[in-house]
């Protein structure tokens, strides 16, 4: 592991720039540059476009649905496009996107790059991060993180939670991660300029289900209205949006920490205490096995609950209709320590523990305690300040509950006669606003094998969208085994309960059919798919040598920050938004990406909805933002209801001044609606 320094210079050794310089000034070793949003050339060449000559617009007005905000083709700067080779079939498919509430800026990622063999200037193999401002869409800041090979690829992109310091965590499929932050100093929530950004620190990791930033709960969340009464004394407005205050007094304090849950079935931290610190310091803890069986896990998440405790949902690949839910603990419990720093009996040194940090939750004093217990040692000499912690640092896992989500026996019985009928969870994902209390999953219900050709691919005869919730009872037990109470203190044993609150069926699209290869001809990228009908059974078909590190991900579920939507999207391309705690669905569409999964991001208050992809018959990269409030639904539909989504628009802006983010994407979406006759723009 190694981290780079805070000054601004590029070395040669460091070829992703700290700084961004611009894009007709940068020199031939500067990967980075601030650029315009316009369009390229198919043969990967920049498009004329100096002083005084004419451009093609960036803003795409073809194929723009009822419901774009905008639609804008992003291009690399010069600098790097003087180095870059051209190989039309190089990597063409993929889709990794996030926006930043505070900032309102929006990170994606664009095709693998490759350098021209008379070049050194780059790294071999690149991938441009461009940040764009939507209220200033024609301009972009380009900075490139290394791949480390043609088909690799952006797996997962996260602005920092918005409480905290400014940081985008990027991982590609190989393993390589990489932390960006800005050089500028000064308030962590003060929104600075967005066209310098500086490499802080970088890892290598295993293939990873999933790779995001922890945070403590938000104090504020979206609430249901449901529970208003006539006799309720408090408004629909503070029944939303007041504070929810935690019930227990150890809390998660601000500080950067990422979490990786791996396919083999581990979990690893690592984070960085230090705040505008000129030279942070990154730690990172041994993999606490989570104990899912020895084929690992298929899908997972994480979140830190309300009582400050990490908790990791995973969907073990022995069992995959059931969702094991694992506490995080602080300990040697049964971690990876193949070369062990220390024994067991003297892994913890006395400083470590107790935690001497009160107030904190135990894991974070845990990791807080043996940083401060390092770093002591780094000052007085016995170790150095860049030698590897990890095997020292040890996390243990503890399974607390699980529930099983399985196909109807009706459905099973249809087709049991010829096939192995199965159902199994694809994606499942935390709503990062009730603390651990509420996971959505994705089934995908189908035949999972042929009996005449093993090798074939399942059949996707449908989906399923669930949103479960838990709660604490007793347990029941048989009067056979005496009174429960009289070996518990006195009171009856506790257990937590999933139930299943929403099961919404999605039928089988035409995600999988759709994927084409390039050459076979231009075809629309972004498409409307419809929900209605009786749709034949889709056999999942795919290009072997197009697929990700990890083939089994099939779904992801990205949640809005107030929990209010959420969006589901599957390998292929298909994307299906919904809304509300019964997933009302809004939206869905079809973007063309080939075997990759679109997933989107949200705005800050989940106005609108951004996606990121590769024009085929344009050959470049293309982000696209539409409106999530009002749907694009038949404009008739939407006037009769344009009270109701009015009300949501404002209620979202009232929230976005509550917690702190920026409002931009109610004013865009209301201006957008209102340029299609739908509502008024005030």
């Amino acid at each position: 592991m190694t981290s780079s320094s805070s000054n601004k210079e590029t070395t040669e050794e460091e070829q992703t720039a700290p700084e961004i310089s611009p894009a007709e000034g940068g020199g031939g070793a500067s990967s980075g540059g601030v650029g315009k949003a316009d369009p390229v050339s198919s043969g990967g060449e920049e498009e004329s476009g100096g002083a005084g000559e004419k451009v093609d617009d960036p803003m795409e007005e073809d194929s723009v649905s009822p419901a774009t905000v905008f639609c804008i083709r992003l291009k690399q700067p010069r600098s790097n496009l003087q180095h870059k080779m051209s190989v039309p079939e190089l990597c063409r498919q993929f889709s990794a996107v996030a926006w930043c509430g505070k900032l309102n800026a929006i990170a994606c990622a664009s095709e693998t790059c490759a350098r021209i063999p008379s070049s050194n200037a780059n790294p071999p193999f690149w991938i441009p991060i461009h940040v764009v401002i939507p209220e200033r869409p024609t301009e972009c800041a380009v900075f490139n993180v290394i791949a480390d090979s043609p088909r690799d690829s952006v797996q997962f992109i996260e602005w920092s939670p918005t409480s905290y310091s400014r940081a985008l965590l990027i991982a590609n499929f190989h393993g390589r991660t990489t932390i960006w932050t800005q050089p500028s100093q000064g308030p962590s929530n003060l929104v600075r300029d967005a066209s310098c950004w500086q490499r802080e620190h970088e890892w290598r990791q295993d293939i990873a289900v999933v790779t995001k930033w922890l945070s403590s709960v938000s104090p504020y969340r979206w609430l249901s209205s449901k529970s208003s009464t006539p006799t309720s004394s408090k408004s629909a407005f503070e029944e939303k949006f007041l504070s929810q205050h935690s019930q227990t007094s150890a809390q998660w304090p601000n500080f950067l920490c990422v979490c990786s849950v791996f396919s083999s079935g581990s979990v690893q931290l690592h984070w960085s205490p230090s705040q505008n610190n000129t030279s942070p310091k990154w730690f990172c803890t041994s993999k606490g096995l989570l104990g899912a069986g020895p084929s690992g896990i298929m899908a997972a998440d994480a979140i830190i609950t309300d009582s400050g405790a990490m908790h990791v949902a995973g969907v073990p690949i022995v069992n995959p209709s059931t969702v094991v839910v694992w506490e995080v603990t602080p300990g040697p419990g049964n971690g990876f320590q193949a070369t062990p720093m220390a024994s067991v009996g003297n892994g913890v040194p006395p400083s470590v523990k107790p935690p001497n940090w009160s107030g904190f939750a135990p894991l974070a004093a845990y990791l807080f305690s043996w940083q401060e217990h390092l770093m002591s040692e780094v000052k007085q000499g016995k170790k150095q300040i860049d030698e590897d912690f990890t095997d020292t640092i040890t996390l243990h896992c503890l399974p607390v509950s699980n529930f099983s989500a399985y196909v109807s026996p009706e459905a099973a019985a249809q087709s049991a006669a010829t096939t192995t009928w199965g159902s199994g969870v694809s994606a499942v994902a935390f709503d990062p606003t009730r603390g651990g209390s509420v996971i959505a999953v994705v089934i995908v219900e189908g035949q999972y094998m042929s009996p005449y050709d093993p090798d074939e691919g399942p059949l996707i005869t449908g989906w399923r969208v669930q949103r479960w919730e838990s709660s604490v009872q007793p347990v029941v037990l048989h009067p056979i085994f005496g009174n429960p109470t009289s070996g518990f203190g006195g009171q009856a044993p506790m257990q937590t309960v999933w139930v299943s609150k929403v099961d919404t069926s999605i039928p089988p699209t035409n995600d999988f059919k759709n994927y084409q290869p390039a050459a076979a001809g231009p075809i629309s990228d972004v498409r409307k798919t419809s929900d209605s009908g009786a749709e034949k059974t889709k056999r999942v078909i795919f290009d072997p040598s197009d697929l990700p590190s990890d083939v089994r991900t099939l779904t992801r579920i990205v949640y809005s920050a107030h929990g209010g939507e959420i969006a589901v999207a599957f390998l292929g391309g298909g994307v299906h938004i919904f809304s509300g705690t019964n997933f009302t669905l809004v939206d869905n569409h079809q973007i063309n990406v080939g075997s990759t999964i679109a997933a989107p991001a949200f705005s800050s208050t989940s106005c609108c909805s951004a996606s990121v992809w590769h024009d085929t018959s344009k050959d470049c990269t293309v982000l696209k933002i539409i409106r999530v409030l009002p749907p694009a639904v038949p404009s008739s539909q939407a006037k009769a209801n344009s009270a109701i989504w009015e009300r949501a628009i404002a209620e979202r802006f009232w929230w976005s001044l509550l917690v702190g983010v920026d409002w931009w994407d109610a004013v865009g979406c209301t201006q957008s609606a209102a340029e299609d006759g739908i509502g008024k723009n005030n």
